[in-house]
């Protein structure tokens, strides 16, 4: 099949008859003689069939297509159980033939009764569109710009060509990195690839017909406006939420006595509460209207007076006082605005936020039932966190609004039960509810209300691309509150996108700093005599007394739980790798008495509201201090006192500095290891040019 006439471009050039296009078709007998035999590799069925259909001659119309050598395999398949299908598919007699030379092309002929030779061809092209369309492009450079690898175009007589006599991945003669060698024929430019010259003369209605994958990929000078394009989805997300429910976020009638409050009053009942520091958080942004930053309340019934059985609530849990957050934080938040609370854990957070949603689920102009979903989303970094605001709404019986905790790990089909009877207040970690999103099972556009629960800590697990997946269905006017206990840059930027003139509560400093109820010892130990101190601490233990002891890793806590109940000492283990079922038994037991020692990773660091923990002890030191301000935050809550007690290694002098501040900042004792750590750990910092970081564990990979 292969000749000088298919594949020599200058015998080409020299003869009339020989056209350079890629599919030519013919009205002429095919000849009976069988032609030379090529593509060595193919099996012996193969072969067997191509010879005799070859042998076989008839009338009828007659097409060439020549493709790259790399799609050859692809229209051939496997021991070529494509060909065969396309064969008898179409009743075409169709030839594959590449001799594998100096030449990256190959041909596929195409011969039969018209209509069949065209649905065979129909198939071939669909096979090498696939193929292209497959494959990345390769990078331009401006001076191959006009000399690009094969293409196929509708030629005029609605037959792929190519424009020029071109070759894939040939070289040249302008020395570009493309296909087509720069000839002139005929007076048509060869290596104008996509052919504008003739388009911009033709009728494409007529027999001029082009490939869509020729125009998609044309290249094109106009400049994209970005900001008209922006502004085009500013108009379209407009009309997307213009057709969602009127929203109410305005709740509060500020009671008289609050409203007379002078700024030197508001000031001293700020610091008394403190040093409650509340502002703007973003002040240099303009063209916004703002309001007064409320005055905080400092009575139940300033707040929600005029909600009678809330209030009876809150008497059944014999609350006397809001806590300093929740003073400043229900004002502004009944108000409509936007929050975010930094405050320690332990300081009433989860009330501050939760108490408002209420009132405003309640205060909705659409009935429930009319709505399309909850109203109410808190999202939570772990299960634990989730399941404890789950049951601290339980605590809150207000008008039938009910709420459900979704969360990997528990009954997914009782869950996905639950949202679909209907609920007011999902509470959620960031995994399961982008699962129930995706499935359609939740409605987040119903939103009007959300809560983002330890911020910071969700940022350090990695959720933030899942929360930003979350927060695009989730209407853009919904009231946004958002709760931390440190200010890091991810939070702030998390804010800036999704937070509308946010008001800024945080009690005491922004600045690090460890409760100043809890009593914080530290001792430098070695490895090797952690577990016998730790047996020491454990057998001291006053019959009143609950500990938390913080693992660095699953394996320890799980050998340390082993080695306590082999001792006779009862005791419970939560980390990561333990089913759900286990992990909840064992808050159920700390909490309720039956067992007074939890073994814990820093699952249980953040959220978890055991108000009798007595102590905490850092068996392995945190991996960063902010970390270590968490787990001591685990005892010495709701206006308790406690202990913590941490063990520390010359292995963890890179956190020595950081640690003397916090203990400076709460006027707490100072080793003068701890000391000898920071100094010797600065010292080899400056020796080492200040650019390396602490064994890995808190200078990423870098090493002393």
């Amino acid at each position: 099949m292969w000749d000088d006439e298919c594949w020599d471009d200058d015998a080409s050039q020299a003869r009339p008859g020989t056209t350079s296009a890629i599919v030519s078709q013919q009205s002429q007998r095919e000849p009976d003689t069988q032609p030379q035999k090529s593509y060595g590799s193919e099996k012996g069925s193969y072969q067997h069939e191509k010879r005799s259909r070859e042998q076989t001659g008839s009338r009828g119309d007659s097409i060439r297509i020549e493709v790259r050598a790399n799609i050859v395999p692809r229209i051939i398949g496997k021991q070529g159980a494509t060909v065969r299908e396309l064969r008898s598919r179409t009743n075409a007699r169709i030839h594959v033939d590449h001799t594998r030379g100096e030449s990256d092309m190959g041909t596929v002929t195409i011969s039969g009764d018209p209509a069949c030779v065209q649905a065979a061809q129909q198939a071939v092209y669909e096979i090498i569109n696939a193929s292209d369309s497959s494959q990345r492009r390769p990078p331009r450079d401006s001076n191959d710009r006009r000399d690009r690898g094969n293409r196929y175009d509708n030629s005029d007589r609605e037959a792929w060509s190519r424009s020029g006599d071109s070759s894939y991945g040939g070289r040249s003669a302008g020395g570009g990195g493309g296909g087509g060698r720069d000839r002139d024929r005929g007076g048509k430019n060869y290596n104008d690839f996509y052919n504008s010259s003739d388009r911009a003369g033709k009728d494409t209605n007529s027999h001029g017909r082009y490939s869509s994958y020729a125009d998609a990929y044309a290249p094109s000078d106009e400049i994209i406006d970005w900001a008209t394009v922006n502004k085009e989805a500013d108009q379209a997300s407009k009309e997307k939420w213009a057709k969602c429910p009127p929203l109410v976020k305005m709740f509060y009638n500020e009671r008289e006595e609050v409203a007379q409050m002078s700024p030197a009053q508001v000031t001293a009942f700020r610091e008394a509460n403190n040093n409650i520091v509340v502002e703007r958080t973003f002040k240099d942004a303009k063209d916004v209207e703002r309001k007064p930053i409320p005055n905080p309340v400092s009575a139940f019934h300033q707040a929600f007076g005029e909600y009678p059985d809330l209030m009876e609530e809150l008497r059944k849990q014999k609350f006397t006082t809001p806590t300093p957050i929740q003073a400043q934080a229900w004002p502004i938040l009944l108000r409509g605005e936007d929050l975010i609370g930094i405050a320690q854990t332990g300081t009433g957070k989860t009330l501050a936020f939760l108490l408002p949603a209420l009132i405003h689920i309640e205060g909705q102009p659409i009935p429930r039932s009319e709505r399309g979903g909850p109203n109410v989303l808190v999202l939570a970094p772990t299960r634990e966190l989730a399941l404890q605001i789950e049951k601290e709404v339980a605590k809150y019986q207000f008008r039938g609004i009910n709420a459900v905790c979704l969360y990997g790990g528990g009954d997914r089909q009782a869950q996905i039960n639950v949202v679909r009877k209907g609920v007011e207040i999902l509470i959620a970690t960031p995994g399961r509810l982008n699962d129930l999103v995706q499935e359609g099972v939740v409605n987040v556009s119903s939103i009007t209300y959300l809560i983002l629960d330890e911020a910071d800590r969700m940022l350090d697990m990695g959720f933030e691309p899942q929360i930003r997946k979350v927060l695009l269905d989730v209407r853009p006017d919904r009231q946004t509150v958002m709760t931390s206990a440190t200010w890091p840059d991810g939070v702030r930027r998390l804010a800036q996108s999704y937070m509308h003139d946010p008001i800024q509560v945080y009690i005491g400093t922004l600045d690090l700093a460890a409760t100043h109820t809890v009593t914080q010892v530290i001792e430098v130990m070695d490895e090797e005599d952690k577990f016998q101190r730790i047996n020491e601490f454990v057998r001291d233990m006053q019959p009143t007394d609950k500990v938390i002891i913080f693992c660095g890793k699953k394996t320890r806590a799980d050998d340390l739980s082993s080695e306590f109940i082999l001792s006779d000492i009862s005791c419970q283990a939560i980390h990561g790798n333990r089913e759900q079922s286990d992990r909840e038994q064992a808050l159920e037991d700390i909490k309720n008495g039956t067992v007074k020692i939890l073994i814990a990773t820093d699952v249980a660091s953040r959220g978890l509201d055991i108000e009798d923990i007595t102590h905490v002890v850092n068996y392995d030191f945190p991996r960063n201090i902010e970390e270590y301000v968490h787990r001591v935050g685990r005892t010495g809550r709701a206006g308790r006192s406690g202990i913590s007690l941490s063990f520390m290694t010359r292995s963890d002098w890179g956190v020595a500095g950081e640690l003397i501040k916090i203990l400076k900042e709460a006027d707490q004792e100072i080793p003068e290891e701890v000391r000898d750590m920071a100094k010797r750990f600065e010292a080899r910092k400056d020796r080492d040019g200040g650019n390396r970081g602490g064994r890995g564990r808190f200078g990423g990979n870098r090493r002393w």
